[in-house]
């Protein structure tokens, strides 16, 4: 059905109404920008999950053509890993998994050649090309600061985690108010008689898009790539309304943002359209012909950079297959053991981070009376916090979930009174010293004081003080559900999950850590992507301390020998902190009278410590000057690479901890506990495909698209870093989109990149048909695997690998 328009509106209005089709062609483009989380809460994202129900080369090849994205590595980069990493044979399995007619000497050849395809050209870039901008100001600049400006004024105005379903203001009518004062644009970019341009514009959202689609004369069924390839021209802006469109979709609501996103979009070019045919007509003439053609060969356009990229494809593919081929190795080379049915002096649970594989490694290394797990960094906790004297509430669990568990520390209302006053004097003060109308007298006034600080902080630098984690946790927590707390069954049956989907439901240690992480870095705004994505980019510290807490009560104890759990008496859950920038640990009420687990921990930190130290550029001849050195640099404010986070991740490896004991896998594996055997009705290998699967595979892409395209899809330099409105994200200078991803910082050491973008390689222990049956009852994970947005293999008890794809196994065990 076409949108109707009331008769009292702008004349203009009541003429056309898009038609069905182009409704459903615009809801395609909105819905393949996938969003971007705050600053606060810093997630992982996949840049194309919107579109993981295309093959990842139909989707390059698309994204090349209408907006010079790259989703793959340029030659310059497969020149340097050639003969490296990366061997003939290499290029040969590549070439016959594909079957394409092709060689490994037309492949190197392809490594020198130019590549001489064009790509699709909005009316902004015909227009920029024009002879009468040779010395001017790039439209497709001021179009991008302008709308990037306007955006970061308005979303400061709303607390982004209110509804914009129900409370909406249109975007795209304050812009079009706020544009028509806007005199300096005509000024700016010497065009006189712009203003009155938007004067002209419709006064909906509905009405340009229908009007100006109708002029333009795009074809509806170039329309969805049209209109997609102009949300890519402001991306980051796109991600950002996406994340909003997210949240309301979690609560089962829809706002109609992106549309208007897009009709502000759509209206700079309708303007430029409509000023060039007024302003300069032989100009105008050649633009027409040029746009004519241009959306006439879109779909051949497509189709060239699709046969433009297959080699590179190859190329990405044989270096997938040689990382691949040397875990093969390792996995083949391992000796077949069982767990012990021993009491273990200690246990440790840690997230199945990259980092954790490490020091899971070191840990073990102490004594065979030692044993670890891996399990998502949230702990099966489905919760959000809500810190001691403060009104926000933050999610502790994967942005993929939506919390249903409130948690409050216990702490006595005296307390609380004094850490609510010393929280609204910082914010009064944060308040005066942030506010544009107080910066300078609040400079005059205070300028000594902060060169002082900036001195302090250079020489004898403290650690970095997070506001809410450094607000007072208790041992003790209220957990709630609807506003009810949760009764002794709810507790119970929350607590017996947990347990046996981490497989602690059984020989239970003397001493079980439940060691969460997080990091330590000062001055910067992605702090929080270094912490737990699991945890919603916040540090696991909550969610170990209330499992702990939920675990240790003799009530949920006795409650759990129902269910088939016993906990032994002696048995103490303790809550732990890793560090991964400085690998220190803290813990919360541990009893070690013998110190030997606290030796344990320390001597496992230094083991750590000294195998990152390479990739720090740290010297580990001297233990104690290197543990100086990494904390001080966790201190230093102007580091710039505090750590490498999550950087060079490649596999997710999902079987008993046995199965990969003693292999040193370099921190590139996430691994997770998982025993098919114990798993009858499948119901945790669904769990870990469905959720943590896709998680390793937003982190996985986020990485690897950040190194293909840092400019699209990465935060540039970090240097040059602005905060917009606190937590909405980056800008690299003053201006421009708003950054999303990774910055260069956290991928490249300045001579070398420090992140090999590769697919990920999942490797399931469990039997075909399992795998098989949730790939088919779960179209996420059938479209990821099947559209080659990450690799399944099955890894077997005997020591067999078998790749699985579109219903098919293929023996991938000493090469495909």
């Amino acid at each position: 059905m076409t949108t109707q328009f009331s008769p009292n509106q702008n004349s203009t209005d009541s003429v056309l109404a898009l038609t069905s089709a182009q409704q459903e062609a615009l809801r395609d483009a909105c819905g393949r920008i996938a969003p971007t989380w705050p600053l606060d809460e810093l997630i992982a994202v996949n840049p194309w999950w919107e579109m993981r129900d295309q093959p990842i080369e139909a989707v390059s090849a698309k994204l090349s053509a209408l907006s010079q994205v790259h989703c793959v590595m340029p030659k310059s980069y497969f020149q340097e890993v050639w003969m490296e990493s990366l061997k003939p044979e290499h290029l040969e399995r590549a070439i016959a998994e594909s079957g394409q007619d092709c060689s490994v000497e037309l492949l190197v050849k392809y490594l020198l050649e130019d590549d001489e395809y064009t790509h699709w050209h909005n009316v902004s870039d015909f227009v920029d090309s024009g002879p009468n901008r040779k010395y001017k100001m790039a439209w497709r600049d001021e179009i991008t600061h302008q709308i990037s400006q306007f955006c970061a004024d308005f979303f400061r105005h709303k607390d982004y985690k209110d509804s914009y379903a129900n409370t909406y203001s249109g975007l795209y009518s304050e812009w079009l108010a706020t544009t028509r004062q806007d005199k300096g644009i005509e000024i700016l970019m010497v065009e006189d008689g712009l203003t009155e341009k938007f004067l002209d514009l419709p006064e909906t959202s509905e009405a340009l898009l229908a009007q100006a689609f109708s002029e333009l004369h795009v074809k509806e069924s170039n329309l969805a790539d049209y209109a997609h390839a102009l949300l890519l021209d402001v991306n980051g802006w796109a991600s950002w309304v996406a994340y909003l469109n997210w949240q309301d979709g979690l609560d089962g609501k829809e706002n109609r943002l992106m549309l208007d996103f897009l009709a502000i979009r759509v209206a700079w070019e309708w303007v430029l359209w409509r000023h060039q045919k007024d302003n300069d007509r032989g100009v105008f003439n050649e633009l027409k012909v040029l746009w004519a053609h241009q959306m006439n060969i879109l779909p051949r356009l497509i189709e060239t950079h699709q046969a433009a990229q297959a080699k590179a494809w190859l190329w990405q593919r044989a270096a997938e297959m040689a990382y691949q081929e040397s875990l093969f190795q390792q996995l083949a080379s391992v000796e077949q053991a069982q767990r012990s049915a021993d009491q273990p002096r200690l246990q440790a649970a840690f997230c199945i981070d990259v980092r954790s594989e490490v020091m899971r490694r070191a840990l073990e290394a102490q004594s065979s009376d030692i044993e670890t797990f891996g399990f998502a960094g949230f702990f099966g906790l489905p919760i959000e916090y809500h810190p001691v004297g403060a009104d926000l509430s933050r999610p502790q669990l994967p942005g993929l979930l939506k919390a249903s568990i409130k948690v409050r520390p216990m702490v006595d209302d005296l307390k609380v009174k004094s850490i609510q006053d010393k929280l609204n004097f910082k914010a009064r003060w944060s308040e005066w010293s942030y506010a544009p109308p107080a910066a300078f007298s609040m400079v005059e006034s205070t300028g000594l004081l902060y060169a002082f600080k900036m001195l302090r902080n250079s020489l004898f630098p403290a650690d970095h003080q997070h506001p809410v984690n450094n607000l007072p946790a208790t041992d003790a927590y209220e957990m709630t559900e609807s506003g009810e707390a949760l009764t002794l069954e709810q507790k119970v049956n929350l607590a017996a999950g947990i347990l046996h989907a981490m497989g602690l439901d059984k020989n239970l240690a003397q001493t079980v850590l439940l060691v969460g992480h997080g990091s330590s870095s000062c001055n910067n705004p992605h702090a929080a992507g270094l912490d737990c994505g699991a945890c919603g980019g916040q540090t696991g510290e909550i969610n170990v301390r209330v499992l702990s807490y939920l675990l240790n009560q003799p009530e949920v104890r006795a409650g759990l020998v129902d269910k088939g759990i016993r906990i032994p008496d002696n048995t103490q859950f303790v809550a732990a902190m890793h560090n991964t920038t400085t690998d220190e640990f803290t813990c919360w009420g541990l009893v070690d009278a013998e110190n030997t687990i606290q030796h344990w921990l320390s001597r496992a930190g230094e083991l750590a410590r000294q195998e990152r130290a390479v990739r720090l550029g740290v010297d580990s001849a001297d233990k104690r000057l290197m543990h100086q050195t990494i904390k001080r640099r966790a201190k230093d404010w102007s580091q710039v690479r505090p750590e490498w986070g999550l950087s060079n991740n490649a596999s997710f490896i999902v079987a008993p901890r046995y199965r990969t004991k003693g292999l040193d896998l370099n921190g590139r594996a996430f691994l997770h506990d998982y025993d098919w055997q114990e798993d009858e009705d499948r119901s945790l290998l669904t769990l870990i495909m469905t959720a943590p699967m896709v998680v390793t595979n937003w982190i996985n892409l986020q990485y690897y698209a950040s190194v293909c395209d840092n400019y699209i899809y990465g935060s540039g330099n970090k240097v040059l870093h602005n905060v917009v409105d606190g937590c909405i994200g980056v800008f690299e200078g003053n201006g421009g989109d708003l950054r999303i991803g990774l910055p260069m910082q956290s991928l490249h050491n300045g001579n070398q990149w420090m992140h090999e973008p590769l697919r990920l390689s999942v490797f399931i222990d469990a039997p075909r048909e399992a795998i098989e049956q949730v790939s088919q009852q779960h179209e996420v994970v059938r479209q990821l695997i099947d559209n080659q947005w990450l690799y399944c293999f099955r890894w077997d008890r005997n020591g067999d690998i078998e790749r699985y794809s579109n219903n098919q196994w293929v023996k991938a065990s000493g090469g495909e």
